[in-house]
């Protein structure tokens, strides 16, 4: 991997990975601010369906536009990649404003397929304005994404990742500054609120285009000495340039897409299905906290996927130039590197999940059981995000519209009964069943066509798998006595818990990976000096 690939990368992922960070602390006063569970549910009625639309522009595009970009810079032919650029700003300008058209116009319908079921003071009408609120960023957004794809794909990764901080960080900034101002100072309705918070979107996005755009000028002089080097031997038309960023981002958009889906799935069913099963809660709230440990869990899904991801462009080039042993390698590296940091931060967090949620959002015996659920589902969510785009590297990214396609079905007939069932829990066993299954395929997928055997990768795996149980006994048993000595809603003793145990669970699992050498193969002989220093050579 070229240090330039690698510099990217890691700017793109720091990038990405702030942006993260940032996205599930604001929760916490912002919560506050708002009230409960309930209040928070509605901020994500209205935030759940631009999701869905927002990943359509950002997973595919910036891809798409990278990868075309790159391929005729490398023909010599800059001026194709300009020309999509000026004509690409302009459709997806139109495209934009059409996403929110349809959103804004959808509202009342989405608000009214939600709330059915549900006991609340929220009205079809309260739930309405907030999704109306939100939409306005779907004006900006495609363009925005089309300009950072730009960029990638000429080989300037710092516009997109300081562009996706400064675009979160501008959100958090006035949802937070708006939705205090509202409620304290003016003395309006939660609702109002929750409405300033949700067009927040649009205020980061209009910050993260203002960003670009001062990039783009002060790049634009060796922009312009690079379409002047054109070779112009290629006269590729606008129709073929639309069919060829299509066909690429499609897949793209479907992987981008699947978690959004899946929760929109969750927003539209999940009050029906408590009322039909006669839950003992209340609804809003259940959704609410749902919503809420969904941020906590994804983290570790971020950071594994950030760190494996880096992998796929190799797995690309040694699959095209058909070096199998190369390949493997890598796949295993892939796989082993995922799970080495996915599984001990998913299965601490379900055994600490009482302390981190009074941390991030207040004490709640049913945030706790929710969390304590939902953890481990980050393992899934994480080896869904590696086993797709390992299928992009070996060119049959065809089967991730399929696995997806199967996962979301399976959502979808079991969401219900499994909620009338088991209450929350129900929407997160429905989740990790249609994960499960899509990882099943593309892992079948991958040995079919990779020709890649997967019994390469028990071995380590296994150990991987040794190890956590080692890790976690002693941190479970550390766990307990500290919880009987500790007020279990205080924050501040929760924070202190999560940092002990944190702390000797990462002692104990780092020890034994860089004693048995697995930290080494996974990481690279670098590590060598650490164990060196540690007396562990």
């Amino acid at each position: 991997m070229s240090s330039k690939l690698i510099r990217g990368t890691f700017i793109l992922t720091l990038g990405t990975i702030l942006s993260k960070v940032l996205g599930l602390l604001y929760v916490i006063p912002f919560k506050a601010i708002i009230g409960g569970e309930s209040a928070y549910a509605i901020y994500n009625y209205g935030y759940t369906p631009y999701t869905i639309f927002i990943s359509i522009a950002t997973a595919g595009v910036p891809l798409a536009v990278s990868k075309y970009v790159a391929k005729y810079n490398a023909l010599g032919e800059y001026e194709v990649g300009h020309r999509l650029f000026r004509s690409g700003l302009f459709v997806m300008t139109l495209t934009g404003i059409a996403s929110f058209l349809i959103m804004y116009g959808l509202a009342t319908p989405i608000a009214e397929i939600v709330l059915k079921g549900a006991e609340t003071e929220y009205t079809i009408a309260d739930v309405a304005s907030v999704i109306r609120a939100v939409s306005f960023a779907l004006i900006v957004i495609p363009a925005m994404s089309l300009i950072r794809g730009f960029f990638q794909g000429n080989q300037s990764m710092g516009p997109s990742a300081v562009s996706t901080v400064i675009e979160q960080l501008a959100r958090i900034i006035f949802l937070l500054a708006g939705s205090y101002i509202v409620i304290y100072m003016l003395k309006g309705s939660v609702v109002t609120a929750i409405g300033v918070a949700t067009f927040a979107a649009f205020i980061g996005g209009i910050a993260s285009l203002i960003v670009l755009l001062w990039y783009w000028r002060k790049r634009k002089p060796k922009l312009d000495e690079q379409r002047l080097q054109s070779k112009g031997e290629l006269n590729v038309s606008l129709g073929n340039m639309y069919k060829e960023i299509i066909v690429y981002a499609f897949p793209f958009v479907m992987v981008g897409i699947a978690n959004p889906l899946y929760t929109f799935i969750d927003q539209l069913t999940f009050n029906s299905a408590m009322a039909a099963g006669s839950q003992a809660v209340n609804y809003l709230d259940a959704y609410g906290t749902l919503s809420l440990n969904h941020k906590l869990v994804i983290i570790p899904v971020s950071l594994a996927t950030a760190f494996a991801m880096t992998l796929v462009p190799l797995i690309t080039e040694s699959f095209v130039n058909d070096d199998r042993k190369i390949l493997f390698r890598q796949l295993d590296q892939t796989i082993q590197v995922l799970l080495f940091i996915t599984l001990p931060a998913a299965l601490g967090l379900m055994i600490l999940a009482e302390p981190f949620y009074t941390v991030f959002y207040g004490y709640s015996d049913l945030g706790t059981e929710v969390l304590r659920t939902y953890a481990p589902v980050a393992i899934l969510f994480a080896l869904y995000s590696v086993t797709a785009a390992i299928l992009q590297g070996i060119n049959e990214q065809r089967f991730t519209i399929l696995s997806l396609l199967t996962g979301i079905l399976i959502k979808l007939s079991l969401n219900i009964p499994l909620i009338k069932a088991f209450g929350t829990d129900g929407a997160i066993y429905a989740t990790a069943l249609g994960y499960f299954v899509s990882i099943v395929i593309n892992l079948i997928v991958i040995k079919i066509f990779a020709k890649y055997p997967l019994r390469l990768v028990y071995r380590r795996v296994l150990l991987i798998v040794i190890f956590n149980i080692a890790m976690l006994v002693p941190v479970y048993f550390i766990y307990l006595g500290l919880h009987s000595i500790m007020n279990p809603e205080s924050r501040l003793q929760g924070l202190l818990l999560i940092f002990i145990c944190a702390a000797i669970g990462a002692g104990i699992y780092g020890y034994l990976s860089l004693k048995s050498g697995l930290a080494d193969r996974l990481f690279g002989e670098r590590l060598t000096r650490v164990k060196k220093k540690l007396g562990m050579s």
